[in-house]
């Protein structure tokens, strides 16, 4: 399943994307809020690639973005078992993608098509409290935050002493923004 937005083309994930995802998590810029080392191609190809594509056929899942036919990125909207009726938005974008409103772009084009699923009550974010652009980014798309907690993480990074946000978009609060948003 393919979604399109003005500038971005949403599409599933192929084995023909294991280098641009390696490459996405191999920048130090991209990883400064995700922790660990970067993949290599055999971690990307046997198991970051098919984890990924586990939801494929499900109408969720993970989706490559691509502007101007290059990979930019990916998002995701995922459900979580412990939270029925909800759904995880996620997103990871290549520094060359960084400040052109992709996220925000992308993000509206996964809550339309979430919000469009009458089983779908809300869709929440977590990010790092310090990750000021995924926060605006949420803040832009109408989310609202709804709580920071403190997990325990063995390797922590920096700024993880601020803890981590979760946002929240209910639909009642989706069908209220102006229906002009991009």
């Amino acid at each position: 399943m393919e979604l399109a937005t003005a500038r971005l083309r949403l599409r599933r994930l192929t084995d023909g994307d294991v280098e641009d995802l390696r490459l996405l998590d191999g920048d130090p810029e991209v990883r400064r809020f995700l922790g660990g080392a970067p993949p290599t191609r055999a971690q990307v190809a046997e198991a970051t690639l098919p984890r990924m594509r586990a939801y494929d056929g499900t109408g969720f899942g993970y989706w490559a973005a691509e502007a101007a036919g290059r990979f930019a990125g990916w998002f995701a909207l995922r459900p979580e078992p412990a939270r029925p009726g909800e759904l995880e938005l996620g997103y990871r974008l290549a520094r060359a993608a960084w400040g052109r409103g992709y996220a925000t772009e992308g993000g509206r084009a996964l809550l339309a098509h979430a919000f469009a699923d009458p089983a779908t009550s809300a869709v929440y974010a977590e990010t790092m409290a310090v990750n000021a652009r995924s926060r605006a980014v949420l803040a832009r798309l109408g989310f609202r935050h709804t709580r920071t907690f403190h997990p325990h993480f063995d390797a922590p990074l920096p700024g993880s002493e601020h803890g981590e946000v979760e946002y929240v978009l209910t639909r009642s609060r989706w069908a209220a923004l102006p229906a002009d948003r991009p």
